[in-house]
């Protein structure tokens, strides 16, 4: 079963006839041919982006050592194992997040502004699908449960699915009815979005700038559904991946969460795993919950942990909560890692891993030196084994003073200001093939 098949490409002057003369469309994914930039037998190019929110109770996560010689934090202790293919970084911040509380998972990937009127700049993510696309059922995938962290460059945030039947249906089900029964779907779909823009267009000349703005809005959104839907409809005549039934009694099911959360969390990394070995799509997102994990002990909300105002047992659950989390990225590697992709080498090697934050800490909104493990990637050129600490190259930096009063000083202004995250996303997307000298606020591309 061949389920790279081209069959589902469609050339330009087709699209244009079927939709009307009178619309110019821009040169759209299915349009490419498959596996344009890359030989039959090259490996695939990955990348997954996992966020949490409220940063991490900083003295226990903090990494006071720089360099091969690091000591594990308490909170890391679970990537241990890991040594070898992680880098823990200290000392980067998105400058546009500074001093703005809980904006910072916004941003996270797009290095942009925040601010009540501003919108939102591409996410790295969208920009590394752009390149990607071409060659998977999906240009990338986004799940989570509190806020996605996908931005299209239109700063238009894609939806997310939650549940892990529902993720794995859409990667991995035929339709309800058929192909053909899903194909009449997506273009009675298609043709109420093209009526919906022939009705907005005459009303825009009745409105004023501020409703015009709003409403540009609205119409990217529109546009990216179009895009999308046009997109579903190409791939319907090509196979699904063949699935084994252990892996669908084992994926396809709906977990409890928070009550499970364990499993959910475990779940959605094997799916992402099989994603990405059946080359369903290359690139994921993944914004993880602010809920409570009751088979640890921790019953309240992580938000409400975060702002532990110096309560020594708040400080501990939260605690406990950072090292859940951890934990299940540890499992996500070790799976990557004994996962063989379509030509037989470990996933892992292929597939860089961003693990973190939008913000350092919550107690008191800190968005400086935001808690950041790179991961995976060693065929794409990323050398691990390092602690990378970017404070400890600012001037004047004498190290880490592990109490809340000292410490978290350097969690709400940056040591190294010229230390920015869109750093780091550059880097990402270079070796992820994207020819680009700057992202979002990017200064200079870092070397790992």
């Amino acid at each position: 079963m061949n389920f790279l098949s081209q069959s589902w490409l469609i050339d330009r002057r087709h699209a244009l006839k079927a939709l009307g003369s009178c619309i110019s469309l821009p040169m759209l994914e299915c349009m490419v041919p498959l596996r344009a930039a890359e030989s039959a037998t090259a490996t695939p190019k990955r990348s997954a982006f996992i966020h949490f929110d409220y940063g991490t109770f900083s003295l226990n996560s903090q990494i006071t050592t720089a360099g091969k010689d690091y000591q594990f934090s308490r909170s890391l202790k679970p990537l241990e194992k890991h040594r070898d293919v992680i880098t823990p970084i200290s000392g980067m911040s998105h400058p546009g997040a500074i001093g703005t509380a809980h904006g910072g998972g916004r941003v996270w990937l797009t290095g942009g502004q925040i601010g009540p009127s501003i919108r939102n700049t591409i996410s790295v993510d969208q920009k590394i699908a752009e390149i990607t696309a071409p060659h998977t059922r999906y240009p990338s995938i986004e799940i989570g449960r509190n806020g996605g962290l996908a931005w299209t460059a239109d700063g238009v945030q894609l939806p997310m699915m939650t549940r892990c039947d529902e993720i794995f249906a859409s990667m991995f089900e035929a339709p309800k009815g058929g192909s053909a029964a899903q194909r009449r779907e997506l273009r009675q779909k298609g043709s109420i979005l093209d009526a919906n823009l022939d009705a907005v267009r005459k009303l825009e000349e009745k409105m004023g700038a501020a409703d015009k703005g709003r409403m540009e809005q609205y119409l990217t959104s529109v546009r990216e559904a179009e895009i999308r839907t046009r997109r579903a409809d190409t791939w319907l005549d090509t196979p699904l991946p063949a699935v084994s039934d252990a892996d669908r009694k084992r994926l396809n099911r709906d977990i409890p969460y928070p009550v499970k959360s364990g499993d959910y969390f475990r779940t959605v990394y094997d799916l992402m795993v099989l994603a990405f070995q059946t080359d369903v799509t290359r690139v994921f997102t993944f914004n993880q919950a602010n809920d409570p994990i009751p088979e640890i002990g921790v019953t309240q909300l992580r938000h409400a942990l975060s702002h532990h105002g110096g309560d020594p047992s708040y400080m501990e659950l939260l605690t406990k909560n950072d090292t859940f989390l951890f934990e299940q990225f540890a499992y996500f590697l070790t799976r990557l890692s004994e996962t063989k992709d379509l030509n037989g080498q470990p996933l892992l090697g292929s597939t860089m891993a961003l693990f973190g934050s939008g913000m350092s800490e919550g107690n008191g909104h800190g968005n400086a030196s935001l808690p950041l493990v790179l991961a995976g990637g060693s065929d794409l050129g990323v050398k691990h084994g390092s602690h990378l600490d970017f404070n400890r190259q600012a001037k004047g930096f004498e190290g880490y003073q592990l109490d809340i009063r000292s410490h978290f000083k350097i969690l709400g202004r940056p040591v190294n200001p010229d230390a920015h995250m869109s750093n780091l996303l550059l880097f990402m997307a270079q070796r992820m093939g994207v020819e680009i000298d700057q992202f979002g606020d990017s200064n200079k591309a870092i070397e790992v």
